[in-house]
């Protein structure tokens, strides 16, 4: 009986993915601040073994040098950069691909020990061995990523920046959602209800929401249309329209704005209609109207920083905030639509 329990359910298992998801987070900002201080392309290599030593010496920093001097983006942007300042915008990117490195220890150490002392509750373990791939996967993607700017571009691509970071916000919420599953074990069958499908719906409204936020973020869009709530005067840019559908939906800095513009409108108006229902349901418990309520405010509150953020013509600190902000908006979402499936 009691192995049975313990394979139902785990405590500790569910703290070490809580942990896990808070170096996820880490990430997630420690990369939003990289590429926000320009210093997601000073490595111009991928070395996952050897790339983890940074340069020890004088010789050494300017190997490190020379090779960034030879991209796009020194010779157009940062040409007559110091050695000095080619350390700043290096720290970022190697405290970025470190703290990386970190979260796969940090996931794969305790993995293996709770595996070998069978404390992992079996029903999660194809999951989570889905969840090292995804983070295995994630580093290849930040390579493809950054390769997209070495040769042609001064920036990484805007929809591979798209697919790194919703990559890291899938580990997120997978990881929340696993802790969960782990902490109050197997769900009891609950009676058919259509809050689970609206809670999913409105978490995939808010992922979707992140998305478009990073095409605005590898566009640097939020520097553009900086008057709210129209667009330079208008209801439309006037530079919206791209060469073709794809520069449109993914390169235009006009379209991108205001995209994440209107589907902002919509997370908006559907968490508030839904944490509105939600209080007032009483097929929910209370813990579940308490985090639809939760999730409400900080839909409201990101979308008011997100304007915020805008008219400053986005700022370090508001950035950053922002994207965190999505996390903790995701991070409920996610709970949300958990708790809504079980008793």
């Amino acid at each position: 009986m009691t192995s049975f329990l313990r394979s139902d359910r785990s405590k500790p298992v569910a703290v070490w993915l809580l942990l896990v998801a808070a170096f996820v987070l880490a990430m997630v900002v420690v990369g939003g601040a990289t590429r926000l201080t320009g210093s997601g392309l000073s490595i111009t290599e991928w070395r996952p073994v050897t790339g983890a030593i940074p340069p020890m010496s004088e010789a050494a920093w300017q190997i490190e040098f020379a090779k960034y001097q030879e991209i796009p983006q020194y010779q157009q942007v940062n040409r007559g950069m110091s050695l000095g300042e080619f350390k700043g915008i290096y720290w970022w990117e190697w405290g970025h691909r470190f703290l990386g490195r970190m979260t796969g220890l940090v996931f794969f150490v305790p993995f293996i020990w709770f595996a070998i002392r069978r404390e992992i509750p079996r029903r999660l373990t194809g999951r989570l061995v889905g969840i090292f791939a995804l983070g295995a996967l994630q580093g290849l993607v930040g390579w493809w990523m950054v390769a997209s700017g070495l040769s042609e571009r001064v920036t990484v691509a805007p929809e591979r920046l798209m697919v790194h970071l919703g990559l890291a916000f899938a580990l997120l919420g997978l990881l929340v959602w696993t802790a969960l599953d782990s902490w109050a074990g197997g769900a009891r069958q609950t009676l058919p209800s259509p809050w689970g499908r609206r809670a999913a719906i409105l978490l995939g409204l808010i992922y979707v929401q992140i998305l478009l936020g990073a095409l605005v973020a590898g566009n640097h869009a939020g520097l553009v249309y900086n008057d709210f709530p129209l667009m330079g005067g208008r209801l439309i840019p006037e530079d919206y329209l791209g060469d073709g559908l794809w520069q449109t939906l993914a390169h235009s800095q006009g379209a991108v704005q205001l995209h994440h513009r209107l589907m902002a409108y919509l997370v908006t108006g559907v968490a508030i209609a839904m944490g509105l229902a939600a209080w007032r349901s009483n097929y929910l418990h209370q813990e579940t109207k308490l985090l639809g309520a939760a999730l409400t405010w900080a839909v409201i509150g990101q979308a008011l920083l997100g304007v915020a953020t805008l008219m400053m013509r986005a700022p370090l600190g508001f950035s950053i905030a922002h994207q965190l902000v999505a996390a903790l908006v995701l991070g409920l979402a996610t709970a949300f639509a958990w708790r809504t499936r079980r008793v």
